[in-house]
């Protein structure tokens, strides 16, 4: 099975009996990985002999992975590390509640890990201790978030070397045309299909529900909500497990936000509520809207810091290119009933069920990231009794009187970067060095000759 018996209560899973499972598997290999600041897992194969060493003091793990970009390009803009540091290893601690064994490569265990300072404390450019912390914070004020991610990602026939060829140039979906919640679709590409199905629970990541979506070769997969960590790190090994399923069945899957302009782009909607000792919070029979004041003070939060932490939910250049009218993706800091025109989607039907969808975020979000934006924004909210702005019905398009979103991922990062709030909320130390980041992606994209460029001006200029 993918995960230790009894612990789908991934955090009771003890040190003995991880070090008992280890022993156990016939494979002398471990898997461990962490997730970079672009939300990119990076790991390694070792040795269960080091894995058993590891799981009592830790281990090290080349810095460089928060030092460089997606492209493996060493940033020169952020001081954690760089050439002035020589890029040495940091400690890594193993998560053990993240336990599983992964089912298409002979059942060898894996686990995430943490990254921390050497001291030992919680290292604060670390995606997932960003997340932590704000889980914490939620935690003593008594709140118990609950969280579900869903993905929607195009899928080619192709595999690494003929993308490269080609130069990404026209790619070759796994079925042609418009054709949402098709199961003639799904047919097509059984295989894989029932792969994703039935081998993600097998590595302890439970998916609700999974159908193709609006557009050739699209995908959309509901993962099984949970608390918010284990949401994220379901999230994180998702998109990582579709692109190693993919790859045996000759497919190449891609989470771009937005990869034509004549298609809708690729989301990453979070779904959230909060419970406090097993009881959901955000439901009030007796409000008309049948919605909480704990409920519209979180709901106020998240529309107030939106654009301050919205690199967290849009991180690349391309995630703009998603965010435009008419294409089943938000551009104004609206909320609604049951509304997809909305930016945020208030679920309700009853106590149980009632829920914020976060519609903002693409396929192309670091989950870390984007759930911590989300639930510290809310908790922000709580906090300082926001007033919940007057509900968006019809076409939420053509709302006036509302923020549009930053445009691009330069005046994103700018705005977070000098956000008293986004500093706050996240801690200042995340935010800068995401945030310089993010410009550095962009001074990438600036210094790019692009094919649109090419083709526009080559001849006739």
């Amino acid at each position: 099975m993918g995960r230790l018996e009894g612990a789908h209560d991934m955090s009771e899973t003890s040190k003995e009996a991880v070090i008992e499972a280890v022993k156990a598997s016939p494979a002398a290999r471990v898997k461990v990985a962490i997730t970079d600041i672009d939300g990119v897992l990076r790991g390694k194969y070792i040795h269960k002999q080091k894995l058993l060493s590891a799981l009592e003091s830790g281990f090290g793990f080349c810095n460089v992975v928060f030092g460089w970009d997606a492209a493996d390009v060493c940033y020169d803009n952020v001081s954690y590390t760089g050439w002035h540091s020589g890029y040495p290893d940091a400690e890594a601690r193993l998560a053990l509640e993240t336990f599983r064994r992964v089912p298409w490569d002979d059942n060898v265990p894996f686990m995430l890990a943490d990254f921390c300072t050497a001291s030992g404390e919680a290292l604060d450019i670390c995606p997932r201790q960003t997340l932590k912390k704000v889980v914490r914070r939620a935690e003593t004020k008594g709140f118990e978030p609950s969280v579900g991610v869903e993905f929607e990602w195009f899928n080619f026939r192709e595999t690494p070397e003929s993308l490269h060829e080609k130069e990404f140039r026209s790619p070759k979906p796994i079925t042609p045309g418009m054709f949402g919640y098709s199961l003639i679709r799904a047919a097509q590409n059984r295989d894989y299909f029932v792969a994703l199905m039935e081998e993600l629970p097998e590595f302890g990541v439970p998916l609700e529900g999974l159908h193709t979506e609006t557009g050739p070769g699209v995908f959309e997969a509901a993962v099984l909500y949970s608390d918010a960590l284990t949401a994220a790190d379901r999230a994180v090994l998702f998109k990582a497990s579709a692109k190693e399923i993919g790859h045996r069945f000759g497919i190449v899957p891609t989470f771009m936000a937005k990869i034509s302009p004549e298609l809708p782009g690729c989301s990453g909607h979070i779904h959230q509520s909060l419970w406090r000792d097993g009881a959901p919070l955000f439901f009030d029979e007796s409000d008309p809207q049948k919605i909480s004041k704990t409920f519209k003070h979180y709901l106020a939060g998240v529309m107030h810091c939106l654009p301050l932490v919205l690199p967290c939910y849009a991180p690349t250049i391309n995630s703009y290119k998603r965010l435009v009218e008419g294409m089943w993706a938000p551009t104004k800091i609206t909320w609604g009933l049951d509304n997809r025109t909305t930016a945020l989607r208030v679920l309700g039907g009853s106590a149980k069920s009632t829920r914020l969808e976060l519609r903002v975020p693409g396929a192309d979000m670091n989950p870390y990231l984007g759930v911590a934006a989300t639930l510290a924004s809310g908790l922000y909210g709580i906090e300082n009794e926001l007033d919940l702005a007057e509900v968006t019905t019809g076409n939420g398009y053509a709302a006036t009187d509302v923020e549009i979103l930053p445009g691009n991922l330069h005046d994103a990062a700018k705005r977070m970067m000098d956000s008293q709030i986004a500093n706050e909320i996240l801690g200042e130390g995340f935010v800068q060095h995401f945030g310089n980041t993010r410009l550095w992606e962009w001074r990438q994209f600036q210094a790019a000759v692009t094919s649109w460029e090419t083709e526009r001006y080559f001849e006739i200029i």
